[in-house]
C-alpha cells in the first residue's frame, strides 16, 4: 500500500528573506511522502526565482506563479484546488516545522481515527528569541473552538475526505477555516508531546500583532460567521481575550 500522501500549502509573497528556511524545514521532515505546493502571489523582491530553483532540486515541490496579486486565502485556494493528496497542511512562507511534524501527527491521527489534527506550538521574535510557547488542549470540539482558536494554522492538518473548503477572504481566515473543520469532523485532536513541533514567526509590525483589529475580526466572526447573538457572542469573546493573553504568557 502506498504511504499517504500529504499536500503542504503555502503561500509566499516577498518571502525572499525567510522562505528558504520554511522550505527547508519540509525537506527535513522525517516523513517523506509529502508534496509541497508554493504559490507565488506575484512578489515583487526574488521570492518567485528563489522558490523556482528550490522546485528544480526537489521534484517534490511545485511552484504556481499567480497572475496577480490577490491576497494569502486566494493563494492557499489556489494551492488547495492543486493538491494531489489525501491530507493537507499549512506552512506559511516564515514559519518553521520540527523534522518529526508531519511523521507524529500522521501516526497520531492513524492511532485515533482523527480527521483533524494540530500540535504544539512556539511564538518566536524575529531575533530569534522565544516569546511563548502555546501547548493546546488535548482535544477540542466545536463549542471549544468558539471560545479561542486552539489550531494554529501552521501546525493544523485535515483528511480530505472531510471536504475541501475555501478560505474566506475576513479577518482570521485561518480561524474561519478551522472552526468548519472541526464542525464537520466532530472535533479534532492535538499530538500528545510537551515539546513544539511547530515554531510561529512573529514579525514586528504584523497583522497578528494588532490586537485591537484582531478584536475587531473575533467579533465579526461571531457574529456574521458563528451567528451568535449578542450576549452569546459577549460571553465567547470574553473567552477569547484570556486565552489570548494566555498564548502570549511563556
Amino acid at each position: 500500500m502506498s504511504p499517504t500522501l500529504v499536500s503542504v500549502v503555502m503561500p509566499a509573497y516577498n518571502a525572499q528573506a525567510y522562505i528558504r528556511s520554511a522550505v527547508l524545514s519540509v525537506l527535513s521532515q522525517s516523513y517523506t511522502a509529502w508534496e509541497l505546493v508554493i504559490v507565488d502571489d506575484c512578489s515583487t523582491d526574488g521570492t518567485a526565482m528563489l522558490v523556482d530553483s528550490l522546485a528544480a532540486a526537489d521534484e517534490r515541490i511545485r511552484v504556481i506563479h499567480a497572475p496577480a496579486n490577490a491576497g494569502v486565502a486566494a493563494a492557499r485556494n489556489t494551492a488547495i484546488a492543486a493538491a494531489r493528496g489525501s491530507h493537507i497542511a499549512f506552512l506559511d512562507s516564515d514559519d518553521g516545522w520540527h523534522s518529526s511534524k508531519l511523521e507524529w501527527q500522521l501516526r497520531h491521527m492513524q492511532d485515533t481515527g482523527a480527521r483533524v489534527c494540530y500540535t504544539p506550538y512556539d511564538r518566536v521574535g524575529e531575533d530569534g528569541r522565544l516569546l511563548s510557547h502555546v501547548r493546546p488542549p488535548a482535544s477540542v470540539s466545536y463549542e471549544r473552538m468558539l471560545r479561542s482558536n486552539h489550531i494554529g494554522n501552521l501546525t493544523g492538518i485535515y483528511d480530505r475526505s472531510l471536504g475541501d473548503l475555501a478560505f474566506r477572504k475576513v479577518g482570521h481566515e485561518d480561524y474561519v477555516f478551522w472552526l468548519e473543520m472541526v464542525r464537520r469532523a466532530g472535533g479534532a485532536s492535538c499530538v500528545p508531546s510537551d515539546h513544539a513541533l511547530a515554531y510561529y514567526l512573529v514579525r514586528d509590525g504584523s497583522v497578528s500583532s494588532d490586537k485591537w483589529r484582531a478584536a475587531r475580526w473575533q467579533w465579526r466572526i461571531y457574529r456574521d460567521v458563528a451567528q451568535l447573538g449578542w450576549l452569546s457572542s459577549s460571553q465567547h469573546m470574553c473567552h477569547y481575550a484570556w486565552q489570548a493573553v494566555m498564548k502570549r504568557v511563556v
